[in-house]
């Protein structure tokens, strides 16, 4: 505003021609006239800006159209745009009216729409801190990369990855998501590389799940081999820096475009691993490859599943097919994840017990804390000073 009264003040005292003026400002001769036919007009005021928005409309509608679709949603605040424009044209058969999206649009306007949010899926807080990525095996890295289409299906490519040395252990193409099928290829790659310390994931299934701890058939399956599950914390992707890093190559390489057939896009992805291993040199790691650097784990894949092993002071129990276990004349509810699983009790100070799976300690039973129900005593695990989240309130 104070370039564009400056520019007519140099205008008026005639001292320069327009052409030159309008150099000086940096501005074309049409604007110049532009401000100079305004401050004609209306003096210094006009100068300001004006709204670009045009006068007309050539689709808009008229306001009996409109006052229509408010008064139709009025009378049914609950119904959606598609069901108010049935309503009305069978009311109006003669009147054309708006697209569904141009009545959200009306009632938006008018505060009559509400729109609800994208519902996020509850996360069970599992509040571990991160390892390092100390040594090769010390942490994997696993996900589900997005999902694309391959032949018409959905491919979800499950990847697993040393997170020391960057080795890509597995990128396997499943039409699902979900626990039997990741096991298989889990299976494969430990009889393959062994068993790690951890393995770092997100919260999704089949991962996670809502339980005590987060604890998934996955989840549990990977205690009872030794190897503890280590989860990101909900919206922080970076925590998998590395592994997210990857898919992003992963992506542009062997999914933009994607195959016609399964068959063809794991062919990719193997022809991919392989250059990604061998052959690709990684700035992170002095320019070296993945293959230089990792080395298979020590711990074998056991041709058993193993029990876990608990210390002499606990109190070994066994998990009902309902999730409870029976503890000092108490039926306590801890997960359905664990139906059928050796539970370690260990004795506390104060009369309370702390319940162990495997390696993880996952709550607290209270005596103080139970109800009588159907002449029975039952109770749940409580939090662990809230550092693990507790079970779920459960109807027993």
């Amino acid at each position: 505003m104070n370039q564009r009264i400056k520019f007519i003040a140099r205008y008026l005292t005639n001292e320069f021609t327009f052409t030159a003026l309008c150099d000086e400002f940096e501005v074309s001769r049409k604007t110049g006239y532009k401000w100079v036919r305004r401050y004609d007009a209306g003096g210094a005021s006009a100068l300001e800006d004006r709204s670009r928005a045009p006068l007309t409309h050539p689709h808009a509608y008229s306001d009996d159209i409109v006052n229509a679709v408010v008064e139709v949603r009025q009378e049914f605040p609950r119904w959606g745009a598609r069901k108010l424009l049935a309503l009305l044209r069978r009311r109006y058969p003669d009147v054309r009216f708006p697209e569904p999206s141009t009545v959200n649009d009306m009632l938006s306007k008018r505060g009559l729409l509400t729109v609800k949010g994208r519902s996020k899926r509850p996360n069970s807080e599992y509040k571990t801190p991160l390892r390092n990525y100390d040594a090769p095996n010390s942490v994997w890295c696993a996900d589900f990369k997005g999902h694309f289409s391959v032949g018409g299906t959905r491919c979800h490519p499950l990847t697993i990855s040393d997170g020391h040395s960057r080795f890509l252990l597995e990128c396997q193409a499943l039409r699902q998501p979900r626990f039997p099928q990741a096991k298989l290829v889990f299976e494969r790659v430990f009889r393959n590389y062994g068993l790690p310390e951890f393995i770092r994931t997100d919260n999704g299934p089949p991962f996670s799940s809502l339980a005590i701890a987060g604890l998934s058939e996955l989840a549990v399956w990977w205690l009872r081999l030794g190897v503890m599950p280590e989860r990101i914390l909900p919206g922080r992707p970076d925590q998998n820096g590395r592994h997210e890093r990857m898919h992003r190559t992963l992506k542009a390489e062997t999914a933009s475009p994607a195959e016609s057939s399964f068959s063809r896009q794991q062919r990719r992805f193997n022809e991919f691993r392989q250059q990604y291993n061998f052959e690709r040199p990684h700035e992170a790691i002095g320019q070296r490859t993945p293959s230089e650097i990792y080395k298979r784990s020590s711990r074998e894949f056991p041709t058993r599943l193993p029990e876990p092993e608990y210390p002499r002071h606990f109190v070994v129990e066994r998990a009902y097919s309902n999730g409870h276990v029976r503890h000092q004349g108490i039926s306590w509810y801890v997960s359905t994840s664990l139906k059928g699983e050796l539970l370690g009790l260990e004795p506390l100070s104060d009369g309370r017990s702390c319940v162990h799976f495997a390696k993880l300690p996952l709550g607290i039973l209270d005596p103080k804390h139970h109800r009588d129900l159907k002449h029975e005593r039952v109770g749940r695990t409580l939090p662990l000073d809230g550092t693990i989240w507790s079970a779920r309130p459960h109807r027993a």
